[in-house]
């Protein structure tokens, strides 16, 4: 798949720079030249809808049995939290070093028209309407938004009604993606919360994602064509190739330094915090696992080497690891989430476009939640950022500038993707101790059988002077009454009595190799014939002295 990228890509900027050297300038040429990268374009913008859909439910709906109790909402918790953290980290990196800055496109930006007048409190609120759409219908074409309208009103001792500004809710076309994500997110984990009686939906949706799916490698398989249009088409239109050059290295330079951060300070300090472990010895733990990372640029052909370089090299409990990384691999994405953010915002920024607080409220987000299921669609990085610019109403142009250096780019953020699963095994391995100790405990309870508290063995054998003739001691024993057979509390359940556990050297089954035994194996361990109770001090006579034995 990367040989292909880099040869799309290629392709594409030697077309371009042939055009470039044959003075092509003719727009109808141009347009020829982009028509099947627009093609391309709006295959996908058609496919975004029930992408989501189908990604996001069949993402989400399985999770919920093998996510319930302490230990999956532990992994869910910190998946989301730094997914969070690395979209607003690639926010902040983006405005501070502001690598699409319009001075340098001398002139060439477009400038889009901007409603300086609306608050940021009337853009925020904006956000949450549109996440809590009231039609989920209108939803797919419409969104929300508070503009300013001016309404004449009569003025007294005025001819001429007076022009006031006031606020007025409207729907502008575009796709409402945020209230979207959001209603099939719920959706997802309601359906999963149903257990069988959803399965009948979670089958349907599942094989709506297969055909889906099916459609995208459709079109995948047509993209090397339309990526190498989109580009060729890019590279001759662009007036200053240097100066676009510039701006592209800038906005890698801002994407690597946002995964170094995150993934070198940020995801091991929280570590270091929860676990008090050195961060350093777990990298080095998983240093095979990133360098895999970094040379297949899937999360998901990483996990083999993932499992064996935590279960192995650091010892993480293997309940844990075959939990956590699978669920980690799907909805975990931080440095997707971190790139997407970074590349709408560059976009903006490229055309000169000034997005408000609500705006770039929105862009986190919708990185952050189209991440989750994002490992399930091809080449997931151009999808999910279609779906960010149609979210704030971006131009999608420019993509195919972010396609040249994508390459490159997929590989970092993948490693980090891993590197965020493994850092949240451990966390979650560290946090989750008791609780696998208490199911440890269960799991030997339930190889104790029940017959070792309650059984009273029989009463020795007292021998005569002779037949029919019973000892004194027998006689004397025969005419006394019969103790009554109480049942005491019952104690801490042990397979056999402790004393005679704690004689090893007689004893032919030790402590540590109780739990292989099979449940018909204990019953007869300390009662069969051929077990001659080899004890240095003599076994329990009767079914009291037993438990008290236990007890000790």
């Amino acid at each position: 798949v990367s040989e292909r990228k880099c040869g799309r890509v290629v392709m594409g900027v030697l077309f371009g720079m042939l055009l470039r050297y044959m003075l092509v300038t003719d727009s109808s040429v141009l347009t020829l030249v982009s028509f099947p990268g627009e093609i391309l374009m709006r295959m996908l913008k058609m496919l975004i809808l029930p992408l989501i859909i189908s990604s996001l439910i069949t993402g989400l709906a399985g999770l919920d049995a093998r996510s319930s109790g302490r230990m999956g909402s532990r992994a869910m918790l910190y998946y989301m939290s730094t997914t969070v953290i690395a979209a607003i980290l690639g926010v902040i990196l983006v405005l501070g070093i502001h690598p699409g800055n319009p001075k340098l496109r001398g002139g060439t930006a477009s400038a889009a028209p901007k409603n300086q007048e609306v608050s940021s409190l009337d853009a925020f609120l904006d956000l949450l309407r549109n996440l809590f759409p009231e039609n989920l219908v209108q939803s797919c074409f419409q969104q929300v938004q508070t503009v300013l309208k001016k309404i004449p009103v009569a003025a007294p001792n005025q001819t001429e009604p007076i022009l006031v500004n006031r606020k007025k809710l409207e729907y502008k076309w575009g796709m409402n993606v945020l209230g979207l994500i959001g209603f099939f997110i719920t959706f997802g984990i309601c359906m999963g919360r149903m257990g069988e009686r959803g399965k009948v939906m979670c089958d349907f949706f599942n094989i709506l994602n297969e055909i889906i799916m099916a459609m995208v490698s459709m079109i995948m398989w047509y993209s090397p064509v339309g990526i190498a249009s989109l580009i060729a088409g890019k590279i001759a239109a662009i007036g200053d190739l240097e100066v676009v050059a510039r701006q592209l290295g800038m906005y890698m330079v801002t994407v690597i330094v946002g995964l170094v951060i995150h993934g070198g300070l940020i995801l091991p300090a929280i570590y270091f915090c929860i676990t008090r472990k050195s961060p350093i010895s777990f990298y080095s733990g998983i240093f095979q696992a990133w360098i895999t990372a970094l040379g297949t640029a899937s999360s998901a052909g990483t996990l083999p080497v993932t499992f064996r370089c935590l279960e192995e090299n650091l010892k993480i409990d293997k309940r844990v690891t075959r939990f956590v990384l699978p669920i980690g691999a799907t909805i975990n994405m931080d440095g997707t989430a971190l790139y997407e953010a970074v590349a709408a915002i560059f976009i903006a920024q490229m055309n000169d476009i000034s997005l408000d607080g609500g705006q770039i409220v929105t862009v986190s987000m919708t990185a952050t939640l189209a991440s989750v299921g994002a490992a399930s669609i091809p080449s997931a990085g151009l999808v999910t950022m279609l779906l960010i610019l149609t979210a704030v109403g971006l131009p999608t142009q420019d993509i195919s500038l972010l396609i040249a250096v994508d390459w490159l780019l997929d590989r970092m953020r993948t490693s980090i993707n891993v590197v965020g699963d493994s850092f949240g095994a451990g966390i979650v391995d560290h946090l989750s101790k008791a609780e696998l100790a208490e199911i440890d405990a269960a799991e030997m309870q339930m190889l104790m059988p029940e017959e070792v508290l309650d059984f009273i063995p029989p009463p020795p054998i007292l021998h005569g002077d002779g037949p029919g003739r019973p000892s004194p001691t027998a006689r004397a024993a025969a005419s006394l009454p019969a103790p009554a057979q109480t049942k005491p509390p019952r104690p801490r359940p042990l397979p056999v009595p402790l004393q005679h556990l704690l004689a090893v050297s007689l004893c032919p089954v030790s402590i540590p190799s109780l739990r292989p035994f099979s449940l018909s194996a204990l019953r007869l361990l300390p009662f069969s014939p051929a077990y001659p109770y080899p004890f240095t001090t003599p076994p329990p006579q009767d079914g009291a002295g037993l438990l008290r034995s236990a007890q000790l």
